[in-house]
């Protein structure tokens, strides 16, 4: 599916799914934290529409859960506007946190952005690295890199988040899996095989940047 809406408003979810389904995204609803989870585990989405205010599970639950499962765009719709409840938001992996009551042609400008960012280009392209997503290729000045398919989808996950820092618990479990048995060490080296490849100079890496403390950030080329 396109999109999963999560809110517990049927009303409200009703009206948004019309105006989504007019732009034509498929489109699945769950009303409570635990249907959606079962549903995003069974088949996935695109992009996921989160309310907070959940039965059971709530939306910042959701939100964890998704975010370390994989790399799908969230955006939290919610009444809760405190700075604390927007803080708590983006840190656990949101894309976006929006207060109700929302404009809905912003709301579809933003997911039209975040769709047409992330799913409608076949090439990734920052100076002198081009990542084919379709091929699984990577080149280097024109010159084929010779990739892992961990090490491939490690750099798409940076590329694809350019100027932003990216956690080392984001990047393994996306890559890895949350319940993978493999150690968040791999996650390091994979990290420093990428660098032997991509930069001129590993030792002073000016694409995949480490951020002390947190992770890793691609900085693209000026």
């Amino acid at each position: 599916m396109d999109i999963l809406v999560v809110e517990d408003n049927m009303e409200l979810c009703a009206l948004l799914c019309d105006f989504l389904r007019a732009e034509g995204y498929t489109v699945s609803v769950a009303e409570s934290g635990e249907k959606a989870l079962s549903l995003y585990e069974k088949y996935g989405a695109r992009l996921v529409l989160l309310d907070i205010n959940l039965p059971g599970i709530d939306g910042f639950a959701v939100c964890e859960r998704i975010r370390r499962a994989g790399n799908t765009p969230i955006i939290v719709l919610t009444a809760r506007c405190g700075k604390e409840d927007k803080l708590s938001g983006l840190n656990l992996g949101a894309d976006d946190y929006i207060e109700k009551p929302y404009d809905i042609d912003i709301l579809i400008a933003k997911i039209k952005g975040i769709f047409r960012r992330r799913f409608a280009e076949d090439k990734l392209t920052d100076g002198n690295i081009t990542l084919d997503i379709a091929a699984k290729t990577v080149t280097k000045d024109g010159r084929a890199l010779d990739m892992t398919v961990k090490e491939f989808e490690l750099l798409k996950m940076l590329m694809e988040n350019r100027g932003q820092t990216l956690t080392k618990e984001q990047l393994f479990n996306s890559i890895w899996g949350f319940d993978s048995e493999s150690e968040q060490q791999t996650l390091t080296v994979h990290i420093k095989w990428l660098r032997q490849k991509i930069e001129d100079d590993p030792k002073a890496p000016v694409h995949i940047l480490t951020v002390w403390g947190r992770g890793y950030r691609w900085e693209g080329t000026p």
